[in-house]
């Protein structure tokens, strides 16, 4: 019986994605649970330190499969923690190999490794997305590199952009991330096994032996020293995805901005009754952006939560720890909900230039009075010109008139600037610096 959006039949792909679920899913952490339990049988088998027949007996008879999820859930209930139930099962699948499971482990080896492995699936998922999201990215920009249109500061014109630099902006946060998921990786996806105080003392003078046997075996990095109260690897890939996820909500935000009835110089892609009301037909609601916008909160807060479970005590957190069972199988699926509906929303964005122009010249020139500001400042300097191109803008605004128009009745303009001139300083489509040279360079960059 589900009860959160995550697992809901109804909003489960609308806050997540399905392989996403599955990594996290009770079947897909028990198969981890087993995987590491059978990892160790065997290389403490190859290392001497239980009997060969018996780890050959455990790889051959341990499986996930065999795992009762309700009794599971009733020794949980019982020792607070799975790996007690798990080891229990699985010794009962192994016969008389069961007794040599778990050697030397503790349960926060079993399961820290398994979120390792779990995190390393979900990284792959995150950065297919990313790569897919640079792509999309990237045809925006090259497609409306010279596509004029308003840049606006404070939700006001400010001066003329193109869309291309627009999407170039926020293709360079995705290459960061790109980048970023690159750096995480080795710091991230460590393996843990320190046995009960992180020692390895039950396994004499073998522990460090069997823990870069277990890593290797399991393609995992090497942990110097056990990292059982040293949470700074799962705290910092939530972290990255709570970056992720703000570039999304930027991203959305801009987007939903845009479909605004009085701008609709860009929208998501239709589909038939997508984003439709229930009772206004016209309408075509910003789907994805909403529900980017909700998983991006969600996923930060789960970050707090992770950066709270830092705080351990001493060699095993009374607490900490258990907030990241909560946080980040919850951070990473609400991450991939955000990506499907970024992917959906970017590969199929509808962008209108013509009502970008339109726009772009509803004030009538006024949003390149710095243009004209500028060049008369040659001849004026600097202030005198900011007064003289204001008195025109306050003019043309209360009238309703082009700056073109109201610039060429004032004498100490028209001295040093003439109507070709102005006309050239007056079109947005002149005053876009290096905007286009921008785009290319993070063209080029990625």
């Amino acid at each position: 019986m589900p009860s959160t959006v995550f697992d809901s039949a109804i909003y489960r792909d609308a806050f997540g994605a399905p392989a996403m679920r599955a990594i996290f899913s009770d079947e897909g952490t028990v198969a981890r649970y087993v995987e590491v339990e059978v990892a160790l049988a065997a290389v403490e088998g190859r290392l001497g330190l239980i009997p060969q027949e018996a780890a050959d007996a455990i790889g051959r008879l341990a499986t996930p499969q065999g795992i009762d999820l309700a009794k599971l859930k009733e020794r949980t209930d019982i020792v607070g923690y799975p790996i007690v139930g798990i080891v229990n099962q699985l010794a009962k699948q192994c016969g008389d190999a069961g007794r040599y499971l778990h050697w030397g482990a503790t349960t926060q080896d079993i399961m820290d490794t398994a979120l390792v492995l779990q995190m390393r699936e979900a990284l792959a998922l995150i950065e297919q997305d990313l790569a897919a999201l640079d792509a999309a990215l990237a045809a925006l920009a090259v497609r409306h590199r010279d596509t004029v249109m308003a840049g606006r500061t404070h939700l006001q014109h400010a001066l003329p952009v193109t869309f291309g630099y627009k999407a170039a902006v926020w293709l360079s946060m995705i290459a960061r991330h790109r980048q970023r998921l690159a750096e995480i990786r080795p710091r991230v996806l460590v393996g843990q096994f320190g046995g009960a105080a992180g020692t390895l003392a039950s396994l004499g003078d073998r522990g460090l032996a069997v823990h870069d046997a277990l890593m290797d075996e399991l393609k995992l990095a090497r942990a110097a020293i056990p990292w059982h109260v040293a949470r700074d690897g799962p705290a910092e890939a939530v972290s990255f995805l709570a970056l992720v996820a703000g570039t999304l909500a930027k991203i959305a935000t801009d987007v939903m901005l845009l479909m605004q009835t009085e701008v609709a110089e860009a929208s998501e892609p239709y589909e038939e009754g997508r984003g439709s009301s229930s009772t206004m037909p016209q309408k075509r609601n910003p789907i994805s952006c909403e529900l980017i916008l909700a998983a991006a909160k969600v996923v930060r807060q789960s970050a707090g939560l992770m950066l709270d479970g830092m705080a351990a005590d001493h060699e095993r957190a009374t607490g900490p720890w258990q907030l990241e069972w909560v946080a980040l199988p919850q951070a990473f699926i609400a991450t991939g909900g955000a990506l499907r509906h970024a992917r959906f929303m970017l590969e199929g964005l509808v962008v209108d230039a013509a009502r970008m122009r339109r726009n772009l010249d509803l004030t009538g020139g006024l949003i390149v009075s710095e243009a004209v500001m500028m060049a008369l400042a040659e001849h004026t300097g600097r202030q005198e010109a900011h007064h003289i191109v204001a008195h025109a803008a306050s003019s043309a605004l209360e009238k309703g008139t082009m700056l073109l128009d109201e610039l060429m009745k004032v004498p100490e303009v028209t001295r040093h600037l003439d109507a070709r001139r102005l006309a050239t300083l007056t079109d947005p489509a002149n005053y876009l610096g290096s905007a286009a040279a921008m785009v290319d360079r993070v063209l080029a960059g990625r």
